[in-house]
């Protein structure tokens, strides 16, 4: 109970929840229903419908489990290098787009180091304050990426100390995609990086990797750090299948997310599959069956990765588009097998590892060996874990995953969930949210 009486308030600034049609919303959503069914009061701050529409788009299905108490603040904040009406393009930018684009980038970062999203600040800290005012807070969480959301966390605890909480999704001054120090402290992102923390009661972190690296560069508030893992929701799982398919029916292997594997490394993934589709018996008449976002904005689903797969029709694969979240459970109880093509090394996990080992599917891995998915994939016992992203080894990857669809047993299916089952979201987030009315009492110090 906050200091007046009143259940505790807490303002989340969240910029992604739903009904924004991005893999976020999966963590906010669950994130903020918590705090409620804990007794907070729970205020998202987020932008509004257009600027989602414009960008990932809208997902209604994933609102509508949004807790009905939770109130939402929406903030008209649209990126205009996302704006598809050419009546609203100065005649510099509709003359010279890439000149305007590069004066634009150093223009959003004027008054915070972030490309896109830096040109935000003031808005977000005058939105944070607003809300603080009229009904004051107890504690704000905020969700980066965009990273300027911090800056708006420190301002409030700064002029009213809040004390607040940073839910890293991908930590920023770590490089999730290529390793090591994604710039140093002495830099402006690095002074910044280094203000936020020092100054927030708590800091969660998606593995233990990513965790460790803070460790080491803020040893002096590590005791505030915390491992919060992503995780997989009941209703994205299929039924466990009790039967093989029909040996005469073709393969369908699903790949379900956001497409960001480097273009090199898809065009030999898709290599890869053509070669192993022509000679391994089990994969005659097979699809590989591409479902989520491949770009953003004015690029979505019409880019490079789309060409290819549009060019590879007739070696059986397909793209399906974007997929409500009320629609992820039918799509893997259709599929035979899953491809988990991801970026990064060690501090990558992703969230889809979790949801596709809850499906008992088998999962073809399509990332670097030492990655932080094959961490969490350690003991899930129908995965085909090639040694490179190689075009011979994925070929290999593609054929064991066909033979392991053909003969697991129901047993082996069970199995997969029953390893899934240690990291159903809830269960990663019951304990972090049930702490959180342990920092109003403790202060800003943590």
């Amino acid at each position: 109970m906050s200091a007046n009486g009143k259940k505790p308030h807490l303002i989340y600034l969240a910029l992604g929840f739903p009904p924004a049609a991005k893999s976020c919303a999966y963590r906010m959503k669950e994130v903020a229903n918590l705090a409620v069914e804990r007794g907070w009061r729970v205020t998202v701050v987020n932008l509004d419908e257009e600027a989602w529409l414009r960008e990932f788009g809208l997902d209604r299905s994933l609102a509508a489990q949004v807790h009905p108490s939770i109130r939402q603040v929406l903030l008209p904040l649209h990126r205009p290098d996302f704006d598809p009406d050419l009546q609203h393009y100065s005649w510099f930018r509709a003359r010279h787009t890439a000149r305007w684009l590069k004066l634009r980038r150093r223009f959003e970062q004027l008054r915070f180091p972030e490309p896109v999203w830096g040109v935000y600040r003031a808005a977000l800290e005058r939105a944070v304050e607003a809300v603080h005012l009229e009904d004051p807070a107890d504690l704000l969480m905020v969700s980066p990426a965009p990273y300027v959301t911090m800056a708006a966390a420190l301002r409030l605890h700064e002029r009213h100390s809040v004390p607040y909480v940073v839910d890293f999704r991908d930590g920023w001054a770590v490089d999730v995609i290529d390793g090591g120090e994604a710039f140093p402290k002495e830099s402006a992102r690095g002074r910044w990086d280094e203000r936020v923390l020092l100054d927030a009661s708590q800091c969660w972190f998606v593995n233990e990797p990513i965790k460790e690296f803070y460790a080491q560069r803020y040893p002096q508030v590590a005791d505030r750090f915390r491992v919060v893992r992503n995780g997989w929701d009941l209703d994205s799982a299929p039924a466990i299948s009790e039967s093989s398919p029909h040996p005469e029916r073709g393969l369908k292997v699903t790949f379900l997310g956001n497409l960001k594997l480097p273009y090199p490394q898809f065009l030999e993934l898709i290599d890869a599959w053509k070669y192993a589709r022509a000679a391994e018996p089990a994969l005659h008449g097979a699809t590989l069956d591409f479902y989520g976002y491949i770009g953003s904005g004015y690029a979505s689903g019409a880019n490079a990765y789309a060409r290819t797969i549009g060019q590879h029709a007739a070696q059986g694969v397909r793209y399906h588009g974007p997929v409500p979240r009320s629609e992820v459970a039918r799509v893997y109880g259709e599929s035979d097998a899953l491809l988990l093509a991801l970026p990064g090394g060690r501090y990558m996990t992703s969230g889809k590892v979790y949801e596709y080992m809850a499906t008992g599917l088998p999962i073809i891995s399509a990332h670097d060996f030492e990655h932080g998915a094959a961490d969490i994939l350690e003991g899930y016992p129908l995965w085909a874990r090639p040694l490179s992203l190689g075009v011979d080894d994925m070929q290999q990857a593609f054929v064991d995953a066909a033979l392991m669809t053909r003969s697991a047993t129901p047993e082996q299916r069970l199995a997969g969930r029953a390893h899934a089952e240690q990291f159903e979201r809830r269960l990663q987030l019951e304990t972090p949210i049930s702490k959180l009315e342990d920092l109003i009492d403790r202060g800003a110090t943590g």
